[in-house]
């Protein structure tokens, strides 16, 4: 399901927090369910324990995540919040890029024709 690109420059972690977060908001991790220890985890990707311990410490701060001791790590319960505020920041994200571009002289209708 968690799948890297070694080649983004995003880090490994930051990917993984980002993976798991779309992977809340389209229901294919639904609230309570147990998720995956984070050796498990680590050993799935290949990657150092202490990056996805990283990337969970940042889901639960983001309320993604819980982690209850002895029982394991669940999705939160309350998912449509964390999906709320994954889609408001990707949109400020795009409007961050719009106003990089229109810094650059280019207007609305020139970067939409640019997308397609």
């Amino acid at each position: 399901m968690i799948v890297l690109d070694y080649q983004n420059r995003t880090p490994i972690y930051e990917q993984i927090v980002n993976q798991f977060e779309r992977l809340i908001a389209l229901g294919v991790l639904k609230p309570k369910e147990q998720i995956w220890s984070i050796r498990e985890l680590a050993t799935n990707l290949g990657i150092n324990p202490n990056t996805v311990k990283k990337a969970y410490e940042e889901l639960e701060n983001r309320g993604a995540i819980i982690t209850i001791s002895t029982k394991g790590t669940f999705i939160a319960d309350d998912t449509k919040q964390i999906t709320n505020n994954t889609i408001e920041n990707k949109i400020q994200n795009i409007q961050k890029e719009f106003n990089e571009l229109y810094k650059f002289g280019l207007n609305k209708e020139d970067i939409i024709n640019k997308l397609k």
